[in-house]
């Protein structure tokens, strides 16, 4: 808040006050300036300047956020190449019945026989 918005507010307060205590205006009008910093001080409050660029800075970030899900969209959208699914070398089937399944491999092992004479 502005040092004028301030200066006219504790003015106004000082002329609201009983015509019996207008003697002492000044000093109730300096007071209440005093009240009146002191307490828009704590709020944390930001200039009309400040906010004025946080609000572009707010505009820019939402234009890019719509502009990413308008483009998030058309990507979902599109038609996705699936992967073939790996399967196992066992069938579902096989365990309900009981039967045992394995892994051919191709490979056949011969037993050596030897001879003793």
């Amino acid at each position: 808040m502005s040092d004028e918005s301030i200066e006219g507010l504790a003015r106004k307060l000082a002329e609201a006050v009983p015509q019996g205590l207008r003697s002492v205006g000044e000093d109730l009008e300096q007071n209440f300036r005093a009240v009146l910093r002191s307490g828009l001080d704590k709020l944390d409050l930001v200039t009309r300047e400040e906010f004025a660029v946080q609000e572009a800075v707010l505009a820019r970030t939402r234009e890019k956020l719509d502009a990413m899900e308008a483009r998030l969209e058309m990507l979902g959208n599109a038609p996705v190449a699936k992967k073939p699914v790996a399967r196992k070398a066992a069938s579902k089937g096989s365990k309900k019945t009981g039967k045992k399944t394995g892994k051919k491999t191709g490979k056949t092992t011969a037993k050596r026989t030897t001879k003793k004479t």
